[in-house]
């Protein structure tokens, strides 16, 4: 069974929701020690308000996240997506944020693992200069979101699960993101990227890229500093003061790290 195999084998199990939460969100783990009445605890997880994670492990899921794509990214204009959401890809995954059974966002998660990346086909050269100094690797594409939902909750919600994925569960040093530069200052400000590729024409959107670079082994140094302190969000205006609690991010990965196929 190859790397790649492995990895979906583990996340199955865990397809039906990574982690639940609400908007005020108090981010809770599926599964995990919430006190009280189980009963009432699940009941309380599946409730219509909260959003969900989950990740696109089948046919239904991934074309559901797909529409989502397309149709936020028409919205803004770009002419298609290229590529593929498709679960038999055997290098990337998606994770889809639900509200109730509706999608509201999506990222994809691009692993170097032989094939190269998406972004290659514009930042090749930048790209290898990270591996060349032995750096391993990901990107982020796809993201899409209702920008109706939008919160620094929601938003760290999202990337702390990529970034559980990227850096706790494989180790990534190193992750890519093309934006239009449009959006770059966000990603700066937000999460910490830099600027590593110039303006480009991307094929795949038929609109002007960027490349960002963020340093997995950086972010998780300041996750460890900051995460689930909200009271140094006045003082720290990324999106790391919201994400899961030390404990909380714990156990999910070592959830994740444990699933056994079902």
């Amino acid at each position: 069974m190859g790397i790649m195999d492995r990895f979906r084998s583990a996340s199955r199990s865990w397809a039906k929701t990574i982690v639940a939460f609400e908007s005020p969100p108090r981010l809770r783990e599926v599964g995990g020690q919430s006190g009280g009445d189980p009963e009432h605890a699940t009941s309380q997880l599946t409730r219509e308000d909260q959003f969900k994670i989950r990740l696109a492990h089948n046919d239904e899921r991934t074309r559901d996240a797909k529409f989502f794509v397309e149709k936020r990214y028409g919205e803004v204009g770009y002419q298609g997506i290229g590529g593929t959401l498709s679960n038999s890809c055997p290098d990337s995954i998606t994770l889809a944020t639900y509200q109730g059974e509706q999608v509201i966002g999506t990222q994809t998660l691009g692993f170097d693992v032989g094939k190269g990346l998406l972004a290659d086909e514009l930042y090749k050269a930048e790209i290898d200069a990270l591996r060349a100094r032995g750096g391993t690797v990901a990107e982020i594409t796809k993201f899409a979101l209702d920008t109706k939902l939008t919160s620094k909750r929601f938003l760290a919600a999202m990337f702390n699960v990529s970034y559980i994925y990227l850096r706790k569960l494989w180790r990534y040093s190193d992750a890519v993101i093309e934006v239009n530069p449009s959006h770059a200052a966000f990603y700066k400000r937000m999460l910490g990227f830099k600027e590593i590729g110039p303006e480009r024409m991307c094929p795949r959107v038929h609109a002007p890229a960027v490349l960002l670079w963020l340093d997995l082994v950086e972010v998780e140094r300041k996750v460890a500093e900051v995460a689930g302190r909200h009271e140094l969000a006045k003082q720290d205006r990324t999106l790391y003061p919201y994400f899961f609690p030390p404990q909380e991010e714990a156990r999910i990965t070592d959830r994740l790290l444990r699933a056994e196929p079902k």
